[in-house]
């Protein structure tokens, strides 16, 4: 009888043993994810962006191309391409193109290296590799990781949860965190292609200017209603000082001044809707997402267009992650 126990733990202790087998650590299972989204020669990803941080909900379409070693290609559009803008990356630098404005931006930038985007799966798996303290759960199908964010609002989005398929060992969704642990962008992958590459003319951008005709063309444009557009968001300490409308011949502005603990100014203009080509345009600093759009950011500003409008957001007092807050935080006629 005390055989047939012993062999009966023994059985069990085995038993237990081999169901631990492999199964893969945190560690095993992070070093696999992250080699096989650096490893692809390219790949080709849509998702849908639904961002919170306004007083409405905000869905967007992402689209993304990448092919090694630097090439991107990141369309995002609104109301079945209502709002379009593309951001690329080529052998000639970084641009951001407004088709409904009819403009193109060029920058001189690193992009995305030192600015981590969740539609990137390269980005993400530098957020992996940075964060050392980074965390997994488990559930039947996936793979959870918590980790810091790296983009150009960590700040205020600290944190983040990127969930990953253990099927496919691709990313699923990927949920950025306010500082109260509140979701504020929700990044849905919808289908991720690997070893998708494309030629180098793929990511070609049209910079020539209009040709005469169609400059007299597109001198016969739509101006958009202005609106005056708040900051939704606040901080102690800081209030509205001024607001004024500045008239010209070349369109009304408003100038809205804030001061306290951080003083700002914000200056919004209509943009006539272009019907000719882009508008080639150099801007100063680095591509920055916005949540509602692409801008240009520099240590003291940040410009961007949206809804057929300009703004232009200028501080000494504000780090850039503060100013892309206020920035994305604009809302038509809510808070005066």
């Amino acid at each position: 009888m005390k055989k047939r126990w012993a062999w009966g733990a023994v059985l069990v202790l085995l038993g237990s043993l081999l169901s631990g087998c492999g199964k893969d650590s945190p560690e095993e299972v992070l070093e696999k994810v992250t080699e096989k989204w650096v490893d692809t020669k390219g790949y080709d990803a849509k998702a849908k962006m639904e961002i919170r941080t306004g007083t409405e909900a905000r869905v967007y379409d992402v689209d993304v191309w990448h092919t090694k070693p630097d090439f991107f290609r990141v369309n995002v559009t609104q109301n079945e391409e209502e709002m379009m803008q593309t951001i690329t990356r080529n052998k000639d630098g970084v641009f951001v193109s407004s088709p409904t404005l009819g403009k193109t931006y060029k920058f001189k930038s690193d992009w995305p290296q030192k600015n981590s985007q969740a539609y990137l799966i390269g980005s993400l798996a530098g957020d992996l590799a940075a964060d050392k303290s980074v965390k997994m759960e488990e559930t039947k199908k996936s793979y959870i990781f918590h980790t810091a964010t790296r983009n150009n609002q960590k700040e205020l989005l600290p944190s983040q949860d990127i969930i990953v398929s253990k099927k496919t060992l691709l990313p699923t969704k990927v949920l950025l965190f306010d500082q109260d642990k509140k979701e504020q962008i929700i990044l849905t992958f919808e289908k991720i292609t690997l070893g998708k590459t494309r030629a180098a003319s793929d990511f070609d951008v049209n910079m020539e200017q209009s040709t005469d005709e169609e400059k007299a063309v597109s001198a016969d444009m739509e101006v958009p209603e202005l609106k005056t557009h708040y900051p939704t968001m606040s901080w102690e300490g800081v209030t509205k000082l001024d607001e004024k409308v500045v008239k010209s011949d070349a369109g009304d502005r408003i100038i809205l001044t804030y001061g306290g603990d951080r003083s700002f100014t914000i200056i919004q203009s209509s943009q006539p809707i272009e019907t000719a080509e882009v508008v080639p345009v150099f801007a100063a600093g680095d591509p920055a997402d916005l949540g509602v759009a692409i801008g240009a950011i520099t240590e003291n500003s940040v410009a961007w267009e949206h809804d057929g409008m300009h703004f232009f957001l200028a501080s000494n007092s504000m780090t850039q992650e503060e100013m892309i807050a206020v920035a994305a935080s604009l809302q038509p006629e809510t808070v005066k």
